[in-house]
């Protein structure tokens, strides 16, 4: 049994994590500030005292390092998590992204932690030179969420050299999944059911998006083995914007429109991540990236999500 620490584990992935980590005998503890998370999302295991719960934020040293305590593993996803989100408020972006993470490390050390974990993101390529991208790709984000996560991997290779803290790093692609909120994929998919049109922005987008389960079988692994390198964590396809438009309407029976306006241009237009590293570990992706559609289009249908 692991004593794990999952920052940001209300969140949408992080519940996963925490699901899995409770499932196998972790003795698990979540720190998360709900600016995003929410609490109904691990209620059932609070309620039954399966985890340890904190309601606090890793720009806090003081409840960091109680949450930390004779924690073996960090798995540390707690940030502010999409590009948009960066632009309204950069800097809670800044302050969450890099030095809440600074923070993570530094605390880690101290503490004696075995490993952490860091949940990077495709967004430090920036623009594509060349697809599919590998981990050598040169890092050039163009936006400032896209930026923290650049900052927080040269801050997790500085406390490896420096410090001797094993990190493992994983950039993942646009992750989806039931329980996601807030970005394209359930925005469009409760605008379908709706019978609302889908605004697409720009329309020439071409994307790599893989499933929050593909996503947690690498922290997992991350956390057992340690990594050698970044690692992308992703679907290996691209699939272009329009074309997921078109299977959201598909799942959801929907006559909703296809409204193009103008493309925003902070947003990459172009990834597809080379995942011969993720192969390496034995983790496979989807055949189709797209599958897990259906069963978020019932979600929506059916009931309100957490």
């Amino acid at each position: 049994m692991t004593r794990a620490l999952v920052t940001g584990g209300a969140g949408f992935i992080g519940r996963y994590l925490v699901d899995r980590l409770v499932e196998r005998g972790d003795d698990v503890v979540v720190l998360d500030n709900l600016r995003r998370g929410t609490r109904a999302a691990i209620q059932r295991h609070i309620d039954v005292g399966s985890i340890n719960f904190i309601e606090g934020d890793i720009r806090d040293a003081a409840a960091l390092r109680d949450a930390m305590a004779r924690v073996e593993t960090v798995y540390h996803l707690a940030a502010q998590s999409n590009v948009m989100g960066a632009i309204e408020d950069e800097d809670y972006s800044f302050t969450t992204n890099a030095l809440g993470t600074v923070n993570v490390l530094r605390i880690a050390t101290e503490l004696g932690v075995k490993r952490v974990v860091f949940s990077s993101s495709r967004e430090v390529y920036g623009e594509a030179q060349y697809t599919p991208v590998d981990e050598d790709h040169a890092m050039a984000a163009k936006n400032p969420y896209g930026a923290s996560k650049v900052a927080g991997e040269a801050y997790c290779r500085t406390y490896a050299h420096c410090y001797g803290l094993d990190v493992a790093i994983l950039r993942l692609a646009n992750v989806y999944g039931q329980g996601d909120r807030d970005r394209v994929i359930p925005l469009w998919l409760e605008q379908a059911a709706g019978g609302r049109e889908l605004r697409v922005f720009g329309g020439s987008q071409v994307l790599d998006f893989v499933g929050v389960s593909i996503v947690v079988d690498a922290l997992v692994l991350a956390g057992e083995r340690g990594l050698d390198g970044p690692t992308n964590i992703g679907s290996g396809t691209g699939t272009s914007i329009i074309e997921l438009a078109n299977r959201i309407l598909e799942v959801t029976g929907s006559r909703s429109a296809i409204h193009r306006v103008a493309a925003r241009g902070v947003e990459v237009n172009r990834f597809i991540a080379d995942v011969t590293r993720m192969r390496a570990l034995g983790i496979q992706p989807d055949s189709d990236p797209l599958i897990h559609l259906a069963a978020m289009a019932r979600d929506v249908g059916g009931r309100v999500l957490v």
